[in-house]
């Protein structure tokens, strides 16, 4: 995964793969997905980056394991 910010723009790009975007669409207000040709997400824009966080030049992320189910 690779995240960028585009100041002059104000846009925060969370990019999932490689693939070509095949279609884009914006579900909510403000947040565009983009689809590669077989329909899986490959990226996910924020526009207006800065009025909807903090600060978008720091992208702070954790992997955390499942939660486990009780038995």
């Amino acid at each position: 995964m690779k995240v960028v910010y585009d100041p002059e723009v104000d846009v925060l790009s969370f990019l999932l793969s490689d693939a070509p975007v095949a279609e884009s669409d914006q579900d909510k207000p403000g947040v565009i997905l983009d689809y590669d040709g077989d329909g899986n997400v490959v990226g996910l824009e924020v526009l207006d980056a800065s009025k909807r966080m903090a600060n978008p030049m720091s992208v702070e992320y954790a992997v955390t394991p499942p939660l486990r189910q009780p038995a």
